[in-house]
């Protein structure tokens, strides 16, 4: 029996233990997937368990992004590039950290042309948005309630900081929410962007339940081409999956299973 998990806080609205034990059955591989909800002040404590217990793989998600980074014994060059990791595995003895958020966000942006983009927020999720967004030729723009870690960002990966406060007065092709704001539970309600939208602009929210989010039913009242969270949660899903198995799911079928649970 393998064990596996997401750790987060909060992380009971998650799907990933849904999805990762439906894909284990599929694969037939013996194990479990669970979820840690850790508040940042634990975080070390439980990647120091994590050495000590037979926990084979661990998904992270926010806020613990940044520190699983810092933390392990080493980092993929992804991870490293991105400067964030969503990935715990194991190799020869040691815990290594790997991101596959930047394939799994730019797997609904397929066939898209590059234009000038809007990333909101400057976590670990924004991190994987603007490096996947830089390295396909998009000219991007960050802003976050902190214009410092907006400012350390855009000089990361080459984008631009932009006020918070004065989100509003810009034009974009592509607005991407990359905060937690609108996921299900306390901040369910809210909306990082209570303004007017052009329809010309594709609005993208990495937060997938619930589905449609607050932002999304704004987007859509304005006639702008929505892209949900879920595809990008299920590919970068299928891509952890392959890590610590060797074996993938099907992508197709695993995105259908997760919109009917979301209406579950």
């Amino acid at each position: 029996m393998r064990l596996f998990g997401v750790v987060g806080h909060p992380v009971a609205h998650s799907l990933s233990p849904r999805l990762h034990n439906w894909a284990l059955a599929q694969a037939g591989v013996p194990g479990a997937y669970v979820a840690w909800d850790i508040a940042p002040h634990d975080f070390s404590s439980f990647v120091a368990a994590v050495r000590l217990l037979p926990i084979h793989g661990v998904s992270v998600t926010i806020p613990h992004k940044e520190a699983a980074l810092a933390l392990a014994d080493a980092a993929t060059l992804a991870a490293q590039a991105v400067g964030a990791a969503n990935t715990l595995f194991w190799e020869e003895g040691r815990l290594l950290t790997d991101t596959t958020d930047v394939a799994g966000f730019l797997t609904p942006l397929h066939g898209m042309p590059p234009g000038r983009a809007l990333v909101l927020g400057a976590g670990g999720a924004a991190r994987a948005a603007v490096f996947g967004l830089r390295s396909h030729g998009w000219e991007v723009i960050i802003t976050a309630r902190s214009l410092d870690r907006a400012t350390s960002l855009a000089q990361a990966f080459g984008g631009h900081p932009w006020p918070w406060e004065e989100r509003a007065n810009l034009a974009v092709d592509l607005l991407v929410n990359a905060t937690p704001l609108g996921m299900r539970g306390a901040l369910e309600s809210a909306n990082p962007w209570p303004y007017p939208l052009d329809p010309a602009t594709t609005i993208y929210d990495l937060v997938y339940t619930p589905n449609p989010t607050a932002l999304l039913r704004h987007a859509a009242a304005h006639g702008c081409r929505t892209i949900p969270g879920l595809p990008m949660f299920v590919a970068q899903a299928q891509a952890q999956f392959l890590r610590w198995t060797g074996q993938s799911f099907p992508l197709a079928e695993a995105t259908s299973l997760m919109a009917a649970a979301l209406t579950t």
